[in-house]
């Protein structure tokens, strides 16, 4: 698909590691390995905001026999060292524990969120909000806080994020009158349940979410059925934003048709349209090391959500390596993208994405593209 604008707006040389909020507290040097995967949301001033999420890592992760990981400790940043024989680090990002029967994983970075304002139409940045960068603050983010998305209700901003630590992969939620202040207000879905996105707007009085649950064990469909057991987008529904009940009927499911989403999950916050929410997401054809990631799209029924009106098999957005040919050098992954807002810009859509979680992309949609 053409699209009038579409270009790369922050990327890992963008950002101030001097005014980050590691700097000067671990006794290692750290680069940025992406800038990406940014929540957006439109401030009360007309511009866009970028909620960038900062994977922030060490440069020399292997020294004297250990490999380290970086981990917040209720006071300030700290090293931990694995010695090398009881770790897997044939991934430079991560390494994996050997043995005790199940995944153990720990980073070779840590994860926290810049805001970046941008211009009103998503094609200047305006201005880096190093003073409201979101941080961890809490046991369950001793880790990091990752993958920001912004949705407006009413007057009030809401944003999820996950927050990562030995405890749990968890959801948690921060609440702003203003998208630059931001109040943690804890743990909304527990372990490993990702890519939550809450609807902008209410239904039936309530708040409504898209989430997606991962797991090792899936049951399957009967024989012949058009759906693929496998990660799916569930819906749940909520009084007050904090507490949530899983929604009794089947959100969107993986496609029996296709290969392009035998993995899928939530991009964008739903935005409502006049003809039902605006859907966009993420599908995963399995491919080398991570797979392809590319941006879908569906239509829901604006009184219920898990009724799909209108959807796609052919990508709305996908990777460009065109964009990314400056920062090549810079790449650990190609073919991902990883959509993450959208706001009303008129006559299109301003999307924003995760370019190959390396830097932030702008694209401009029509809407005649959802057709």
């Amino acid at each position: 698909m053409t699209f009038s604008h579409d270009a790369l707006i922050f990327a890992p040389a963008d950002v101030d590691l001097s005014r980050s909020p590691l700097a000067g507290q671990i006794d290692a040097e750290t680069y940025v390995l992406g800038a990406f995967n940014p929540g957006m949301t439109r401030l009360p001033n007309g511009n866009l905001l970028l909620m960038v999420r900062v994977a922030e890592a060490l440069r020399t992760p292997i020294r004297d026999q250990h490999i380290h990981a970086i981990r917040w400790d209720g006071q300030g940043y700290t090293l931990d060292a694995w010695p090398l024989e009881h770790v897997d680090t044939a991934d430079p990002r991560k390494f994996m524990m050997r043995g005790g029967g199940w995944k153990v994983m720990a980073l070779t970075s840590l994860s926290w969120l810049l805001p970046v304002e941008l211009n009103a139409d998503g094609t200047r940045v305006e201005q880096v909000h190093y003073d409201k960068a979101i941080t961890p603050r809490a046991p369950y983010q001793c880790y990091g806080v990752e993958d920001a998305r912004i949705s407006k209700v009413g007057d009030r901003y809401l944003m999820t994020t996950c927050s990562v630590s030995p405890e749990r992969h968890s959801t948690t939620l921060y609440t702003s009158d203003n998208a630059l202040d931001w109040q943690l207000e804890g743990i909304v879905l527990d372990h490993q349940n990702k890519d939550m996105l809450i609807f902008e707007g209410l239904i039936g009085g309530k708040y409504f979410a898209q989430t997606r649950p991962l797991g090792d064990l899936y049951f399957a469909y009967p024989p012949g059925s058009e759906w693929r057991a496998g990660p799916s987008i569930n819906l749940a529904s909520s009084p007050d934003a904090l507490h949530w009940k899983p929604y009794d009927k089947p959100g969107i499911r993986p496609h029996a048709a296709t290969m392009a989403t035998a993995r899928m999950g939530g991009g964008a916050p739903p935005i409502l349209t006049p003809e039902g929410w605006l859907s966009l997401w993420h599908g995963v054809e399995p491919a080398g090391v991570v797979g392809i990631y590319r941006t879908y799209w569906s239509l829901l029924d604006r009184d219920d959500p898990s009724v799909v009106l209108r959807t796609s098999h052919d990508p709305l957005i996908e990777a460009n390596a065109a964009l990314t040919d400056r920062l090549k050098d810079l790449m650990y992954l190609d073919n991902v993208v990883f959509t993450t807002g959208i706001v009303d810009a008129g006559d299109h859509y301003v999307v924003a994405s995760g370019e190959a979680d390396l830097a932030c992309r702008v694209t401009w949609v029509a809407k005649g593209a959802f057709g």
